[in-house]
């Protein structure tokens, strides 16, 4: 998808950041990746989630978690 119109980034009309985003189409699995943008909530509702990595430039092959939570890269 290197080099195509992959993605529709969706903003806050309060602030004009990030809100979300999505991949415009499905893969082949049927699913549609997104991702959102947790520093707009409020931190006691985000603290506990998990981290995860991935390799987004070529293959978004996951990164095995390592264990730390949104608590540990914020407070």
């Amino acid at each position: 998808m290197r080099g195509e119109a992959g993605l529709a980034f969706h903003f806050c009309a309060a602030c004009g950041c990030v809100a979300y985003w999505r991949s415009i189409s499905v893969g082949h699995d049927g699913r549609r990746r997104m991702a959102v943008n947790v520093r707009l909530a409020d931190p006691e509702t985000v603290a506990g989630l998990p981290i995860d990595h991935f390799d987004g430039l070529d293959t978004f092959t996951g990164i095995a978690r390592d264990g730390r939570k949104v608590r540990d890269m914020w407070f």
